[in-house]
């Protein structure tokens, strides 16, 4: 059965899975679009030329007209897992008769998690989805029907991402804006918080926020200008110790619950935008509540075509489980040649690019499909050398972002334990853990963790034996590893792309499938 999912909105894509493997997944960001896009007509067009025939069912995840969760809804629309969330109807697409089917954007995220989990069929899960809107945990029995346990708290996503634009003087809106990427930023800047007890001030302001309603469209900035918190600037010590104290605040809502009232010792499946959140996905591995955990590599909206495709998958079939591949976006496109008067262009040698990158040297890397989620995993990454605090600093200036971002490193699996305890193996990049060499400072963050991504030979071939020929060199099979995208962009995929990215912000090479291209002008 040939199935075709849609999701509207931010972080539009459309995924496809044919007798229970999953095609592809292309996410409308993808080839230098804008981050967090809708769907767009090219995205469509190419998602269509991948199909040998049409479809037996399109399956449309539900959403709203708008851009907010409460606002009218489309089809099935955004909330709810019991009666009404899941529709089946008969179309036409092409002028054929297909099956129409959807359901909402909430089971999107539990089938996303539930689809691709390694775990066997025919058991029960616990599973968490906490979003911008939704924080809730289900139950899944053996047959994959969903119940719904406790809605924990609301927006909690939204929550979290509300402090840092409270703090920020740039940002002057009031009601009704979203700045979609001011979590992440949080997440880093949480790591510079200093222990201490909670303030009467933070506490009051934390208290507020965790009880407001619909935060983005009912709570105005400038109706906190009580708090002392408000503008104060996040790169202000007082900020960065609250940001940690309401992080610790919205995980500890959900982790009473759990330790409470999760208690048969199933598996736990996370979901939403929030299982991006590399410490809270490290905690719940780490509580001992739960056997095991699992996080999907596209647990935000980039993998909500693919869960409503899976959903439809069990209503059609009886079975959720997906076979599937990470990089399972779209090949590089190699529009354009290097310049043999501008590069010097040969042949890929791993031992050599990795003599490269162990002299100090920055390189764009593109190989294969891309990666499927927004985490760069060693398709269509930046590469360097992971030993000195200067690369880190050069790494955030080419990315254009601010100071304070951490940069990730890849490492192999084999190898890990070697420089990294705590959450590990880690395929997709999902888990912090601790660094324990002191050689590793660009890819250390402040707080002495990183969010290690580690690879198998298995996994990423070309990547495994460019960091074994890395390991040859200087005895460290680690690279630091930061997505390859024009700011505010989603991956570059075209070598026109490429080279002109690396031309305005500062790259010294390119690897691209089995050409490496080294500038002959050296940067100074």
């Amino acid at each position: 059965m040939l199935i075709l999912g849609f999701k509207e909105g931010h972080d539009g894509a459309v995924a496809a899975i044919e007798d229970g493997r999953l095609l592809f997944s292309l996410e409308a960001e993808k080839d230098s679009f804008p981050r967090y896009d809708r769907l767009t007509a090219d995205v469509l067009l190419r998602a269509t030329e991948k199909l040998g025939r049409i479809p037996d069912a399109l399956a449309v995840g539900g959403w709203v007209k708008g851009t907010f969760s409460h606002e009218p809804q489309t089809r099935t629309g955004y909330f709810g897992v019991g009666p009404g969330s899941v529709t089946d109807e008969v179309g036409k697409f092409f002028g054929q008769d297909v099956k129409i089917f959807s359901s909402t954007h909430e089971r999107s995220h539990i089938m996303t998690a539930l689809g691709l989990s390694h775990f066997p069929a025919g058991q029960p899960f616990y599973c968490l989805v906490w979003e911008g809107n939704i924080g809730s945990f289900y139950l899944i029995d053996e047959h994959g029907q969903v119940t719904h346990l406790r809605h924990v708290l609301s927006d909690p996503g939204n929550k979290y991402a509300y402090l840092f634009a409270l703090a920020d003087p740039k940002f002057t809106a009031n009601k009704g804006v979203l700045r979609l990427q001011d979590a992440g930023k949080q997440m880093a800047l949480t790591g510079f918080a200093q222990p201490g007890s909670l303030t009467k001030d933070e506490k009051k302001l934390i208290d507020f926020l965790l009880e407001q309603d619909q935060i983005i469209t009912n709570l105005g900035k400038d109706e906190l200008t009580w708090s002392p918190f408000h503008n104060i600037g996040v790169d202000s010590q007082e900020y960065r110790n609250l940001a940690l104290k309401m992080s610790d605040a919205i995980f500890d809502r959900f982790y009473q619950y759990a330790k409470a009232e999760l208690t048969e010792g199933y598996p736990l499946l996370i979901s939403g935008g929030c299982a991006l959140n590399c410490e809270w996905n490290r905690r719940w591995r780490e509580c001992g509540l739960f056997p095991e955990v699992f996080v999907p590599p596209c647990p935000n909206d980039s993998g909500s075509a693919l869960g409503t495709a899976i959903d439809a998958q069990l209503h059609y079939t009886g079975s959720a489980t997906v076979s599937w591949d990470v990089y399972a976006g779209e090949e590089f496109v190699e529009d354009a040649a290097f310049s043999p008067e501008d590069y010097d262009v040969k042949p890929l040698d791993f031992g050599e690019v990795a003599a490269f990158l162990a002299a100090g040297n920055i390189i764009g890397w593109a190989q294969g499909r891309w990666e499927m989620g927004p985490r760069a995993l060693g398709n269509r990454s930046i590469l360097a050398a992971p030993f000195t605090d200067e690369t880190t600093t050069r790494l955030n200036r080419i990315k254009q972002r601010e100071g304070f971002r951490p940069i990730a490193p890849i490492c192999l699996e084999s190898d890990a334990a070697n420089w990294f305890t705590g959450s590990i193996p880690d395929p997709h990049m999902l888990y912090f853990s601790q660094v324990n060499s002191d050689s590793l400072k660009a890819v250390t963050h402040v707080d002495g963790t990183a969010r290690a991504q580690t690879v198998t030979p298995e996994q990423n071939p070309a990547m495994a034996r460019l960091l074994t020929a890395f390991r040859d060199i200087t005895g460290f099979s680690v690279l630091c590893n930061t997505s390859l995208n024009y700011s505010g962009r989603g991956f570059i995929n075209r070598t026109s792309d490429l080279v002109e990215y690396g031309e305005e912000h500062g790259l010294d090479g390119y690897v691209v499938g089995n050409t490496f291209a080294v500038r002959r002008s050296p940067r100074v």
